[in-house]
């Protein structure tokens, strides 16, 4: 069954990015370790710790579908024509691109709220994840009930100020699992069942 998850790397004071939308200083563990992480774009691969490898690889063999927003597109600049995970991505957006770079059915534009891109998103992946990667939509799936699980990547800095992960839940609180805890170098995975 298709599993809708959540996977950011966040600070110890609950943000995802800086006031600029930069992630830094939140990414150094993808790089310092000496173990070699394939993804889906031929000559990039990450290097991290044992433990993280294992999660990020967990992750790469199994995410289906991504779904975003149109700001997390535009920031990325599409990507060159292709989401870096290397399977279709449901874009959520007011307006769709006049152009679209990349191969037809690389990026789909969803105008028809969160429900209808995650439903999309698990048609296309099957049986495999659908990742949702954006904290604005991983509120907006939490508070609609889409979300099957949540995880973080806990990395040891304090940000201060930034781009939060949780703010403004409308339907707060949610429960989660007990998390299943794997410790790397420079970071801490936690992974949450939404219940």
């Amino acid at each position: 069954m298709t599993q809708v998850i959540a996977d950011m790397a966040m600070s110890l004071d609950g943000f995802v990015a800086d006031p600029d939308d930069r992630t830094d200083a939140l990414h150094g563990w993808f790089f310092g370790g000496d173990v070699e992480v394939p993804t889906g774009t031929p000559g990039f691969a990450f290097r991290t710790s044992a433990a993280s490898a294992e999660i990020l690889r967990e992750g790469i063999e199994n995410v289906g579908a991504v779904v975003g927003g149109r700001r997390y597109y535009d920031l990325a600049d599409a990507w060159g024509g292709r989401h870096p995970m290397n399977v279709p991505a449901f874009i959520l957006t007011h307006e769709p691109p006049a152009e679209v770079p990349g191969e037809p059915g690389s990026f789909v534009f969803v105008t028809d709220g969160v429900e209808s891109a995650i439903a999309q998103a698990k048609a296309a992946a099957g049986d495999r994840w659908v990742a949702v990667a954006t904290p604005t939509l991983v509120r907006e799936c939490l508070d609609a009930g889409l979300l099957d699980a949540l995880n973080i990547n806990l990395v040891p800095v304090v940000m201060g100020t930034g781009v939060p992960f949780f703010a403004e839940l409308a339907r707060a609180p949610v429960r989660l699992s007990d998390p299943v805890v794997s410790e790397g170098v420079g970071v801490t995975h936690l992974r949450y069942r939404v219940s």
